[in-house]
């Protein structure tokens, strides 16, 4: 069976393996891709007690905000398209990279990023995530522009 079917223990090179695997079997995500312009599209591709994995799309001018994903490490590969993965820093301003097509990006437990949509086609990213989600944190300010955490469960939508 392939890793794309029985995932488990997943390091970040793991996460890695497992999203170009999935980039790669088009049949199977494809269905799940829904651009449209008020939401981004989240869809569940695969989900078992070691990891889920999500398919993205993404329009201009969609983002996630910032978060954390509450212990899980992360991979994102890009399908389609480019998306943005930024992350915060106290030693100066947000370190960002952009993904292009069959580009991965992984993002350690516990870091804080945000994902947005790049250029100017659709986009469609596959995300996987060990061990699953469970809560995750948004950031946003308060009034006096200090961050504020707030927890969500992960599987809801997250907006910037």
């Amino acid at each position: 069976m392939s890793k794309a079917t029985v995932a488990r223990g997943l390091a970040v090179r793991d996460l890695h393996e497992l999203v170009r695997e999935l980039a790669d079997d088009r049949e199977r995500w494809v269905p799940l891709v829904r651009h449209d312009p008020h939401q981004r599209g989240v869809a569940l591709l695969l989900r078992d007690d070691q990891v889920e994995v999500w398919v993205l799309s993404w329009m201009p001018g969609q983002d996630t905000g910032y978060h954390d994903h509450g212990g899980s490490a992360a991979a994102i590969c890009v399908t389609e398209g480019e998306i943005c993965e930024e992350r915060l820093s106290f030693v100066g301003p947000p370190r960002g990279q952009t993904l292009g097509e069959n580009e991965v990006g992984v993002v350690p437990a516990l870091h804080i990023h945000r994902v947005y949509h790049a250029g100017a086609v659709p986009s469609v990213s596959i995300h996987a995530y060990s061990p699953p989600l469970g809560d995750v944190g948004t950031y946003t300010a308060d009034a006096e522009g200090l961050i504020e955490r707030r927890v969500q469960p992960g599987d809801h939508e997250l907006l910037p």
